[in-house]
């Protein structure tokens, strides 16, 4: 099975617990106005490789990865070739290497019979998901990313039912997700679903800026500033990652 791969990181500390080797996958059918990997949105000049050449190029680093490092797929859009994601970890898991899948959710879809087999299948191989929560309201997540958010809320409750470990990452965006009714809503949501280690909030920066002028795509939130320290820990507080806002 042979992957289409954009770059690889080793020594990623942001990508999941311990010490990561990190897979950036090409291809995602996402939009979203704050990403920073547009480059990454098609395949093409993507680099072919196997599972088991990126096997073999990530697992030099086992030495390194200790008792919580380990590998971690992201992108792009990981989902979008899961038949290799899966290889790819099984591979991983077989060396007994921690495994971390970073994803939307926007591509699980409970009323296809093929795809739910596959991401079943892929999560027998997946210690960890990082799921990306990108906007609690359904219209909002629309104009943010070009998709609706049902697909991913859904994929939420289906880790949570199956007791699959999970990460929720929530950008802060001012004018966006930087707001009360939403943040609030979205720790709501979070405290219906089991197995949730970690919510990570996500300063937004706009560091990606010379990526798109580059690629001659425009940037949308070229105007949007930078949430302060002092909005971000309100909304660590709102979502619970800590206790006290004063």
């Amino acid at each position: 099975m042979e992957g289409k791969i954009h770059s690889f990181f080793a020594g990623g500390t942001v990508d999941g617990p311990g010490i990561r080797y990190v897979v950036f996958v090409k291809g995602c059918p996402l939009r979203c106005q704050y990403c920073h990997n547009p480059d990454t949105w098609t395949q093409e000049n993507a680099q072919i490789f196997s599972a088991k050449e990126v096997f073999d190029k990530g697992i030099k680093y086992k030495g390194y990865f200790g008792t919580e490092g380990g590998v971690t797929v992201t992108g792009g859009e990981p989902l979008v070739q899961i038949d290799f994601v899966t290889e790819l970890f099984k591979l991983f898991k077989e060396a007994n290497v921690n495994t971390a899948l970073d994803t939307s959710g926007i591509l699980f879809d409970e009323s296809n019979p093929v795809m739910m087999k596959k991401i079943e299948e892929l999560l027998k191989y997946t210690d960890l998901v990082l799921l990306d929560i990108k906007h609690i309201d359904d219209e909002c997540h629309i104009k943010l990313t070009g998709k609706s958010n049902k697909n991913v809320l859904a994929f939420a409750k289906y880790l949570s039912s199956h007791n699959k470990h999970m990460w929720i990452r929530h950008v802060l965006v001012p004018g966006i997700t930087l707001n009360d009714e939403y943040l609030i809503k979205t720790r709501q949501f979070i405290d219906t679903l089991n197995n949730v280690d970690k919510i990570e909030v996500l300063p937004y920066h706009d560091m990606a800026k010379p990526k798109y002028e580059a690629l001659g795509i425009d940037y949308v939130l070229k105007d949007t500033r930078i949430p302060t320290k002092e909005e971000v820990k309100h909304a660590k507080y709102l979502l619970g990652v800590i206790k006290d806002a004063a």
